[in-house]
């Protein structure tokens, strides 16, 4: 193994138990704390639970779709300054402004904290935010797991409804975004030849400007079924 490096982790939500953001920053902050490597991880609400050993630094956005109040509107002292107003502005015009004001809240305390840092490790967040630190001298990279551009397109041919349809492009828009600030990124990886292809057609990246790294599997938890020895029996026609 090379040197020690120094990591800032962001994930702009960490749900610990479900929906995989949560989930897979615990066990990448884990190991390569294990490996030798100090990670400090960044994020907003849901926190994630993390290992013992690796730091959180919390990001508090407004939390807009928390439950059991999702779309709920804040109450004035709630809003600290202009990236929390327009967290909630894109929420009331039918946005999804997370992956932007999460983003704009990192680079605001990275920047100061750069020299603490080797490299600013994104997890498919990939907001304007980055591009700060890009232009700073920061070493960023990100995780792509596969464009949410697919999501939308999926549910676009779902529906027949003009009114959905509008709202689906609109909630969407973030991802016009995130194929823009991947092509501006230091490096991105993704987690399999699949995602590679679909990122090239998605995003605008090349592919060999994409690394696979594969998600790893620990054997000690995840284990094939052992074979039973029991024959099964199949009825001709």
């Amino acid at each position: 193994m090379g040197r020690s490096l120094r990591i800032a982790l962001l994930s702009y939500r960490s749900k610990p138990h479900s929906g995989g953001q949560g989930v897979y920053v615990r066990a990448l902050s884990r190991e390569l704390a294990e490996l030798g490597h100090r990670v400090e991880v960044f994020s907003g609400q849901p926190y994630p639970e993390l290992a013992a050993g690796v730091p959180l630094t919390r990001l508090p956005s407004l939390d807009l779709y928390r439950e059991p109040d999702p779309f709920r509107t804040p109450r004035p002292s709630e809003f600290r300054d202009w990236v929390d107003v327009a967290e909630w502005a894109t929420m009331c015009t039918a946005g999804f402004p997370e992956p932007l004001t999460f983003t704009l809240r990192a680079a605001r305390e990275l920047l100061p904290r750069a020299s603490e840092f080797d490299v600013v490790h994104d997890n498919q967040s990939l907001g304007y935010g980055l591009l700060r630190l890009v232009g700073a001298g920061v070493p960023t990279v990100a995780t792509v797991h596969h464009p949410i551009a697919i999501d939308r397109q999926l549910e676009l041919a779902a529906t027949r409804s003009l009114r959905r349809r509008l709202t689906l492009h609109r909630w969407y828009a973030f991802t016009r975004m995130q194929a823009k600030v991947a092509r501006k990124l230091d490096g991105v990886t993704t987690v399999s030849e699949n995602s590679r292809r679909d990122i090239t057609t998605h995003m605008g990246l090349p592919a060999e400007g994409v690394e696979v790294i594969p998600v790893g599997i620990d054997p000690d938890e995840f284990t094939p079924p052992r074979p039973t020895g029991r024959a099964i029996r199949t009825r001709s026609w």
